[in-house]
């Protein structure tokens, strides 16, 4: 299937690894330019060659205000349109009430919240019609998952901020998209099944919560996000699409 991908030019935030890393990938695979960001610098430079193809690697911060608007810029004058953003970022610290302080929630608003804003927005006034913008949000816009209250707590308002924005953008051709991921096999997943002092054992009884049996591998995410900013999902908008392999069992 043709996604209509080629030449396309996208800004994939928080793409050094994980399930960002994962959506350039597959964007880049079936054609499009894409710009991939990252905090470290010499990481974002490893990840853009080893991704190889028309994929930039620029350091930055969501919590940079300055990152959204530099962002939109490089792509015009790298590769002379933007076609769509995703924004990713690695999730907050983990914890219960009692654990998380003052400072973990206001750094984790800034990057996974206000940061999203921020780039949706500078994004939104340089989009046209066709243009997409995606967030990779998780499961707990839906149910809360224990032991990640301050995801609990933001990742639900985000997603209430992208159905507002595909209302408002919709009437100029831009889409706007969330991507909800559960048990996929990344680095934070795995780090977060150590919390439980046995990772295997996590990971087990967590697998048997899901109907396939098995945690999602970066690559069914990113395939799926890929599909969702492309053409070829042109007249879906203001969803949010679980890739978690049956896991919420809600409609």
């Amino acid at each position: 299937m043709d996604l209509g991908l080629k030449d396309r030019v996208y800004i994939v935030t928080g793409a050094t690894r994980g399930l960002g890393n994962a959506t350039a990938r597959a964007l880049a695979a079936d054609g499009a330019k894409v710009i991939i960001t990252g905090r470290d610098e010499k990481s974002v430079e490893e990840a853009a060659a080893e991704l190889g193809g028309d994929v930039l690697g620029l350091a930055a911060d969501n919590a940079d205000p300055s990152a959204a608007q530099r962002l939109v810029d490089t792509a015009r004058e790298r590769f002379g349109r933007l076609d769509g953003i995703l924004v990713s970022v690695g999730g907050p610290a983990p914890g219960f009430l009692a654990d998380n302080t003052d400072d973990q929630w206001q750094t984790a608003f800034e990057t996974v919240f206000l940061g999203a804003v921020r780039l949706a927005r500078t994004a939104a006034a340089s989009l046209g019609e066709g243009g997409v913008i995606g967030f990779v949000l998780s499961g707990s816009v839906h149910e809360p998952i224990a032991g990640l209250t301050i995801s609990n707590g933001l990742r639900p308002g985000l997603a209430g901020f992208a159905k507002s924005l595909a209302d408002e953008l919709g009437p100029r051709g831009i889409r706007v998209v969330g991507v909800l991921p559960a048990r996929i096999d990344t680095d934070r997943v795995r780090e977060l099944d150590a919390l439980s002092g046995d990772a295997e054992a996590a990971r087990t009884a967590n697998e048997a919560r899901i109907p396939l049996r098995r945690y999602g591998t970066p690559q069914e995410f990113g395939k799926t996000a890929a599909f969702l900013l492309s053409p070829a999902a042109s007249y879906l908008t203001g969803i949010m699409v679980p890739v978690d392999g049956g896991f919420r069992h809600g409609f």
